[in-house]
């Protein structure tokens, strides 16, 4: 087992990297990366990840939080891309039931609509069969009455029935954050804010980079045989600075989401619905909201802080009071909203929603390989696709010693709890453990479904920093949060921990108004920060609960 994946040693970290030559090092901490990250180290390769940001900071924070299989695709007639990643749905499920949630899915369809009730039986039929759903989880055609009392705020005008399927509803930045620890269990190195600045060549191959932290400001030079570009919407960034960005390139295009909650949207179950203009939108219910998106237009801006415009958060407002009129949503009830970007590979004459989701992979002359395109779904099947190709080329060069693939049946970080099937007994005797040691029947059954098997560390952080927790106004749960975050997430500021570790600036505000004085002034203690960091990371936490609650981008 590697050692603790900690904030408090991630300088440490990155000043040993230096010391050794890599076999593979990947430039990106989204879900591409980590998947990378997770297979190399598996088979064997000695595995650095750099991330200029904190982990799952860009799209892989961002998503609709659906490993889906894209029925959507079906339309264009992407049989082969609906099958492979239909099945890897069940595959992220299975090794990661902690972070992932069968999620049954209401399509209705209306007098006039897109979709009529032979295109809805035959298309999720088809689906059905591509995606190799098990049987108590196939498609299933309802009436109308039946639509009605399953959601009874769907529009009813013209309402002619729908059909129910199932998907799998996630957390996306926690995913990729547990596929990260289990590569760093498993022996490889990850750090982030650690930003590449320049390639490192060797008559004319690249064979490392020059990484500056941006916390500390210190530069390192970390050196590997084979470097992957897996930085997502920055991808095309990084084939300019290896001056080998071609013809084919990445078209960005803008997703945005809005949050609202139940009393005023009392959704019961996830709707995918069409708008009026033949888009399709989600309606998702969870933890006491209920989530709308998403739009698909093409973007150009700052690529680290994407923007909604109001017309993205009025056409998702129209959406929702189009599909269940008797809620007359305004900006008003808007709680929180994230916007992402997905890095699709451009195509001419075609719009953003027609852009293919199809990953492709291209090396330069100097070496570099670069990941691009692709869905959250199908992480663990492109980072086979990448580390099979790099076997291939050390197997080119005499490098024979690395095994094949073995992460379709791999537990990912907190999901070594039997299976999804067991993951419910698990929860109830981890419960019992939880109130033995101090905590609220509610708090041990958040954290036990939060956390899978990584709840005995938590545990044992609450035991050993308890009273610390009370001194600065943290509940038990809160503290072993905050506590494990740090220790064993490399969580080095506040939004990291309140966004991507917790989720609460997107699903629970008032949580995150609650504790943010006592989170602050504790992590301020535990990592020694300066009054100037301390300032610093407050305002930026400020900005972007700022830019979640006030979405729209007024420039």
């Amino acid at each position: 087992m590697g050692e603790a994946f900690s904030s408090s040693r991630r300088t440490e970290i990155l000043q040993a990297l230096p010391k050794q030559t890599f076999d593979v090092l990947v430039i990106g901490g989204g879900i591409t990366g980590a998947g990378i990250l997770l297979d190399a180290t598996t088979r064997g390769m000695n595995t650095v990840l750099v991330e200029m940001q904190d982990f799952a900071a860009g799209t892989s924070s961002r998503s609709t939080k659906l490993v889906h299989g894209g029925l959507r695709y079906l339309k264009q007639l992407e049989v082969k891309m609906v099958a492979e990643v239909g099945k890897e749905r069940a595959v992220v499920y299975e090794n990661g039931p902690h972070v992932t949630t069968p999620e049954w899915m209401l399509l209705p369809f209306h007098q006039g609509g897109t979709f009529g009730k032979f295109s809805t039986s035959l298309g999720l039929r088809l689906y059905d069969f591509l995606a190799g759903v098990k049987r108590s989880e196939r498609r299933k055609m309802l009436g109308v009455q039946e639509t009605i009392r399953r959601e009874p705020l769907v529009k009813r005008e013209g309402l002619k029935g729908s059909g129910v399927y199932v998907e799998y509803r996630t957390d996306d930045a926690r995913l990729t954050i547990e596929v990260m620890k289990e590569a760093f269990a498993r022996g490889a190195k990850a750090v982030n804010y650690a930003k590449v600045e320049q390639f490192i060549y060797q008559n004319g191959k690249v064979v490392g980079v020059k990484v500056r932290d941006t916390i500390h400001g210190a530069w390192y030079e970390i050196f590997a045989r084979k470097i992957v570009n897996a930085a997502g919407p920055w991808v095309d960034t990084l084939r300019e600075m290896d001056q080998s960005k071609t013809k084919k390139h990445l078209q960005l295009t803008k997703g945005v989401h809005l949050v609202i909650d139940q009393s005023r949207f009392p959704l019961r179950q996830a709707v995918y619905f069409d708008t009026p203009d033949g888009r399709m939108v989600f309606a998702i219910p969870r933890d006491g909201k209920a989530y709308v998106g998403t739009t698909d237009t093409v973007f150009e801006g700052d690529i680290a802080h994407p923007r909604m415009s109001s017309e993205d958060r009025n056409y998702i407002i129209n959406a929702v009071n189009y599909m269940f009129p008797t809620l007359n949503l305004g900006i008003q009830d808007i709680e929180s909203s994230w916007t992402g970007l997905r890095p699709l590979i451009f195509e001419e004459s075609k719009t953003a929603s027609e852009i293919s989701r199809k990953d492709e992979i291209w090396q330069s002359e100097s070496g570099l390989i670069t990941i691009a395109g692709g869905k959250l779904t199908g992480y663990r099947k492109m980072a086979e696709m990448v580390v099979d190709l790099l076997n291939d080329l050390f197997k080119k060069e005499g490098v024979t010693r690395f095994t094949p693939c073995v992460t379709k049946t791999m537990p990912i970080s907190g999901g070594h709890v039997g299976g999804p099937d067991r993951f419910p007994t698990f929860i109830e005797r981890k419960t019992a453990e939880g109130i033995k040691r101090g905590f609220s029947k509610e708090q041990a059954e958040k954290l036990v479904r939060k956390y899978g098997s990584n709840i005995d560390r938590l545990y044992e952080l609450a035991s050993t920093h308890g009273k610390n927790g009370s001194d600065f106004g943290l509940p038990l749960d809160v503290l072993a949060m905050i506590v494990y975050a740090i220790e064993e997430e490399m969580t080095v500021k506040p939004i990291d921990f309140f966004n991507r570790r917790t989720g609460a600036l997107l699903f629970n505000i008032s949580w995150l108004h609650e504790f943010r004085t006592p989170v602050i002034a504790f992590m301020e203690q535990y990592l020694h920060w300066s009054e100037e960091e301390t300032r610093q990371y407050r305002e930026e936490l400020e900005k972007q609960l700022i830019e979640a609650v006030v979405p729209v981008d007024v420039r």
